[in-house]
């Protein structure tokens, strides 16, 4: 019966067979799911001490602004070094910080200030590591053409670690308090670098004399890579848009928590699982294709999906209901990252992936210290509802300028895959 499983396990979810993918796709899990429920405590924690909309915006700006300036360096290194032992050190760096915030949460010491700047010593490390867990990915799998795979399962593990991150947060909160919440983080990373440390990879060559203006001139090559191709910039393009509106009402949640539908800890911890149980389920499906043609068209139905449910949320002032849409955008926000990822990073050539997959980082992310602290100033002034409402307009906005670009996508999708719309050649520039 374990043999037809695993048998079963392997024909459906081909990453699975290499031994380096499994400890890295567990180890990540853990540690992902307890970063983000690090995010949600924190977040939670300076709206209860503080009452403030601006100063919650203003964490999700300072938690994610350190970002926007690192990615593009990371994408550099691991371009240069080993990336696992890049992500070790960060492991590392990230243990030594969630076990002193934990420590001091212990003895009693909790103050916004703190917490902010704890926020934004964890947006030096996401950083560091956001490009590097991407484009490490490739090197965890035996055979390149599990590779497609293992980008949809990555993302499907990044869904999964947002959705079990806050649920679980949410569950500590109302029973056993925010302590525990950063102490199921500490062990995470603890375990994520035991993980990486039992994988065996291909060594990394680097090179002889790495100067800073080789950096400058890496950098420069991974823009114009990106920006001279144009399906990519438009990827991109789209991606930066939705991580101005359509992540930014994650960093309102405390205010419908706690103001709109008039509940506490449990219901911050329902609100942010439901969100993440749509981008489960998204990239639960798309783990399980195998082509990459079509996906173009999935992405252009994504931010109606998100637009729609946005509004939804804004009205809403039953749980029930408030619910089910932040599974609708959950849902759609994640098929249009990770849908992305899977045309981006299979089609782009091996020697610019650190630097492209960095830009991607960027793109998905960079935008969200703009997007918070947007958030938060408008919520401050025209009330959360009014501002999510208004960032689901935008996402329709949106859904109709990218089916304008569709054509072009799908022609340079068929010229780069196979008459089946499998990827050809993984490693073609």
């Amino acid at each position: 019966m374990g043999f037809w499983l695993k048998k079963k396990i392997y024909f459906y979810l081909p990453a699975f067979k290499s031994r380096n993918f499994r400890l890295f796709f567990s180890g990540q899990t853990l540690s992902l799911s307890g970063t983000f429920m690090t995010q949600v405590t924190i977040s939670w924690l300076i709206y209860d001490l503080t009452n403030s909309a601006w100063l919650l915006g203003l964490t999700g700006f300072l938690q994610f602004v350190p970002t926007l300036f690192l990615a593009p360096f990371s994408g550099v290194l691991s371009d240069r070094w080993s990336r696992r032992d890049l992500l070790m050190l960060v492991q590392v760096l990230g243990i030594i910080l969630s076990f002193t915030l934990t420590t001091l949460i212990f003895l009693g010491f909790v103050d916004f200030r703190l917490l902010m700047f704890v926020s934004i010593l964890g947006g030096l490390l996401k950083g560091l590591d956001m490009p590097v867990r991407y484009a490490i990915v490739i090197e965890t799998v035996d055979d390149r053409a599990d590779l497609g795979n293992a980008i949809a399962l990555y993302s499907a593990m990044l869904s999964s670690s947002l959705f079990i991150g806050p649920a679980i947060g949410g569950v500590l909160l109302a029973t056993i308090g925010a302590k525990y919440c950063f102490l199921y983080d500490s062990i995470s990373y603890a375990i994520a670098l035991l993980t990486l440390t039992a994988m065996r990879l291909q060594p990394t060559l680097q090179p002889d004399t790495p100067q800073i203006n080789d950096t400058w001139q890496k950098l420069q090559e991974g823009f114009s890579y990106v920006y001279s191709t144009v399906p990519i910039r438009t990827i991109l393009l789209l991606l930066t848009l939705h991580g101005l509106v359509g992540i930014s009402h994650m960093a309102l949640l405390p205010i419908f928590a706690a103001d709109i539908l008039k509940g506490g800890g449990g219901t911050m911890g329902l609100l942010s699982a439901a969100n993440s149980g749509g981008s489960v389920i998204g990239c639960a499906y798309l783990s399980l294709r195998r082509q990459v043609l079509g996906l173009e068209k999935l992405i252009a139905l994504c931010p109606v999906a998100i637009g729609m449910g946005l509004i939804a949320f804004g009205l809403s002032r039953e749980i029930w209901l408030s619910l089910l849409m932040l599974v609708v955008v959950g849902g759609g926000g994640m098929l249009q990252v990770a849908c992305s990822n899977t045309i981006v990073q299979t089609l782009v050539a091996d020697d610019k992936r650190g630097r492209v997959m960095s830009l991607y980082s960027l793109a998905v992310i960079g935008t969200l210290p703009l997007g918070n602290l947007l958030a938060g100033i408008l919520a401050q002034y025209i009330g959360a509802p009014n501002t999510v409402m208004g960032c689901g307009i935008v996402c329709l906005g949106q859904a109709v300028w990218f089916s304008r670009k569709l054509p072009l996508l799908t022609s340079w999708i068929k010229l780069k895959t196979n008459s089946s719309g499998e990827l050809s050649n993984p490693a073609t520039p």
